[in-house]
């Protein structure tokens, strides 16, 4: 299987007046496309560090970033962004929506940045409305969704672009159980049906289950990487 991402001897380090934070130590790996996995560790490990990484939001401090063979790391900011946009989709615990927009809206907004004509923006948000169960709600606004219908939201705006890959930085951490995991079957159906890969961070020991393959953070290094039997 043809690997999406690689990261090459990747380091990241944050300065804090005189001290220096080792948040990632020479960081090798790379992983298949199709993959559904799971980032886990403690807090303060260097998930979100990984993601941003991964996501283009940070740069590191040494080593490379490869996407489907391309060194990523040292683009400018520009071609960051248009990669971003044609290539990635994010997934935040805070779900970033944007108030004053239904949810038709906020899911076609990437749509529109990406120039995508309106009849394709139509055909592509209902789509994923139904795929997201929401079709009854597509006039209402953020603040009229319960917690688990704004994340379904923010699920469909991240693959509205047709991304090749999906990161999302601890999905279900503003949910309840129940509803928690009713989003990581929406995920693992669309990483299925979509054949996106997906990478998710998460502490959460009901969430690492639904994960193919788990890698586990410690101190900023991998301290282990291993693949998840299905049920």
């Amino acid at each position: 299987m043809d690997e999406i991402i690689r990261f090459k001897n990747i380091s990241k380090d944050y300065h804090l007046g005189k001290s220096v934070i080792h948040a990632l130590k020479d960081i090798d790996f790379a992983i298949p496309q199709g993959s559904f996995l799971s980032i886990v560790g403690p807090s303060g490990c260097g998930k979100t560090t990984m993601l941003n990484l991964l996501g283009l939001i940070d740069k590191p401090s040494q080593g490379e970033i490869y996407f489907k063979g391309r060194e990523i790391s040292n683009l400018s900011d520009n071609q960051q962004s248009e990669l971003r946009l044609a290539s990635f989709g994010f997934i935040f615990q805070s779900f970033n929506l944007i108030p004053v927009l239904n949810i038709v809206d906020n899911i076609e907004f990437p749509l529109i940045l990406a120039k995508t004509s309106k009849a394709e923006r139509k055909k592509r948000v209902m789509r994923l409305v139904d795929i997201v169960g929401l079709r009854d709600f597509i006039d209402h606004k953020p603040d009229e969704l319960s917690g688990g219908q704004r994340q379904r939201v923010a699920i469909a705006r991240a693959l509205v672009n047709e991304p090749s890959l999906v990161i999302a930085d601890e999905p279900t951490a503003n949910l309840d159980s129940i509803t928690g995991e009713s989003i990581l079957e929406v995920m693992e159906q669309l990483n299925k049906e979509e054949k996106v890969t997906i990478i998710f961070s998460t502490h959460n020991l009901q969430v690492m289950k639904y994960a193919k393959e788990i890698i586990h953070l410690k101190d900023g290094v991998i301290e282990s990487r291993k693949k998840v039997s299905a049920p």
